[in-house]
């Protein structure tokens, strides 16, 4: 039985879809934990935060922005389920974010001898050079998932 070509484009429809959904939800996955985490040990952020040679002037404002857009980022994947549009958004918002965080981290290797890491949970575990190349990661995903998002 061969495949005709109508066959292969839903199938690549499918598959587009699958890895869109399997990355926004990662996504959405990560920023929840992390966020959970830095709310759970809320004074130990504070802490930590404090501590940064970078974000020390910013502190008492990232201990809050910081979870509270990882949540607000992770709902725009599951109102995705509702409102498509939201998707790219949530695409985009995931992607700058960890750009963020990356920027932050080579900084910190670069600049600094030894800084607490305010992630929480198993990611607080990481060496800073774990940490960088975990960011990647999910950096690389953000680009494959807008990229798709975007053709979709």
């Amino acid at each position: 039985m061969e495949t005709t070509p109508k066959r292969k484009t839903r199938t690549r429809v499918l598959l587009k879809n699958i890895t869109i959904n399997i990355i926004c939800y990662s996504f959405a996955l990560l920023y929840l934990y992390a966020a959970t985490n830095k709310l759970i040990a809320f004074d130990d952020l504070q802490l930590q935060m404090s501590k940064s040679p970078i974000i020390t002037d910013f502190a008492p404002f990232l201990v809050w922005f910081v979870p509270a857009l990882e949540i607000l980022i992770a709902m725009l994947f599951f109102i995705g389920l509702f409102i498509e549009r939201t998707i790219l958004l949530g695409l985009y918002a995931a992607f700058t974010l960890m750009c963020f965080f990356t920027v932050y981290i080579v900084a910190i290797i670069s600049f600094s001898d030894s800084v607490p890491c305010s992630c929480g949970g198993i990611i607080e575990e990481f060496s800073w050079q774990e940490h960088l190349v975990f960011n990647v990661v999910f950096i690389v995903l953000g680009v494959v998932g807008i990229v798709l998002q975007k053709k979709f």
